[in-house]
């Protein structure tokens, strides 16, 4: 009987969990409850209500990982549509404010630094 070749998902998963494995993610739970306070709902659409995911603004597939400095809590609709595209030229596509977006995350991202050091 021949094996069967993984599925497309199936490769692209192995792939994901190799990535992941090879950085080093420092981010804590209180660090991601602070951030996702911080942020007050989704830092790219706003959405208050919704379940908050992390999303690293540079994507672990171009070099990023799950750090203090490259996370902010997205909704699942955004976290989904920017997928592992660069976040600028996303909010852009999307015509969202991306400087009030890059000023907002320096500025929580200051904040948070301070109160961990």
């Amino acid at each position: 009987m021949p094996t069967r070749r993984p599925t497309r998902a199936t490769r692209y998963a192995r792939r994901r969990r190799r990535r992941i494995a090879a950085k080093t993610h420092d981010l804590t739970e209180a660090q991601w409850d602070a951030l996702k306070t911080a942020w007050g709902g989704c830092a790219y659409c706003g959405a208050p209500d919704s379940p908050l995911q992390k999303d690293c603004v540079l994507p672990i597939s171009r070099g990023g990982r799950y750090a203090l400095a490259n996370v902010v809590p997205s909704c699942r609709s955004c976290n989904t549509s920017k997928c592992n595209t660069e976040v600028t030229s996303w909010m852009r596509r999307k015509k969202l404010d991306e400087k009030a977006f890059l000023l907002r995350q320096a500025e929580i991202n200051r904040l948070l630094a301070g109160e961990a050091g």
